[in-house]
C-alpha cells in the first residue's frame, strides 16, 4: 500500500471516529435536552467528511461502502436543513433527531464491518461477513438503535410540547 493510501486510510479512520464519537455525545444531549451546538456541528462536519473521504480510495466498481455514502450524504442534507435551515423546532426537531441518528448508525454499522474485516478473531469468525456471527452483531447494533432512537423522539415529542405550552 502506498504511503498516500496509508494516510488516507488513517485520515478517513480518525475522522471516522471522531463523528462516531461526537455523534454519542450529541445523542447524550438530545437525552438532555441540550442541544450542544458545537459538538453537533462537529459530529455533522466529521459524518460528511467521513463519507466523502470514503470516495477518495481507488475503486473499479461501485462497491456497498459507496452505496452507504450515498445515503449518509443524502440523510445528512435533510439533517443540516431541519438542524440549521429550520432550527430543529416542531417536527423538524424529530427529522433532525431521526436523521441524526441515521446518519450515526451508518457510521457504526460500517465501524461493525470494518472490525469484521481487520480484526483477526473477529473475521475468522465471519471471514466473508456473510455468517452468522456479523449478521448477529449487525442486528444487536441496529436493535440499539432503534430503541435508543424511540426514547429520543419521545423525548424530543415532550421538549416540543413543553415549548408550546
Amino acid at each position: 500500500m502506498s504511503e498516500g493510501l496509508v494516510l488516507l486510510t488513517q485520515v478517513h479512520t480518525a475522522i471516522s471516529l471522531l463523528g462516531i464519537g461526537s455523534g454519542l455525545v450529541v445523542v447524550w444531549g438530545i437525552f438532555r435536552g441540550q442541544p450542544l451546538p458545537r459538538w453537533t456541528a462537529v459530529f455533522l462536519a466529521t459524518t460528511i467528511a467521513t463519507s466523502v473521504t470514503g470516495y477518495l480510495f481507488p475503486f473499479r466498481e461501485l462497491l456497498p461502502s459507496h452505496v452507504v455514502g450515498a445515503v449518509s450524504l443524502a440523510v445528512l442534507a435533510v439533517v443540516l436543513w431541519a438542524r440549521y435551515g429550520r432550527e430543529a423546532q416542531g417536527r423538524w426537531g424529530q427529522v433532525y433527531v431521526v436523521g441524526a441518528l441515521l446518519a450515526l448508525w451508518l457510521n457504526v454499522f460500517v465501524l461493525v464491518a470494518q472490525l469484521f474485516a481487520k480484526v483477526p478473531a473477529l473475521h475468522a469468525l465471519a471471514p466473508t461477513q456473510t455468517e452468522p456471527p456479523f449478521g448477529v452483531a449487525e442486528l444487536v447494533v441496529l436493535g440499539i438503535f432503534v430503541v435508543v432512537g424511540v426514547r429520543a423522539l419521545r423525548s424530543t415529542r415532550h421538549a416540543v410540547a413543553r415549548q408550546a405550552v
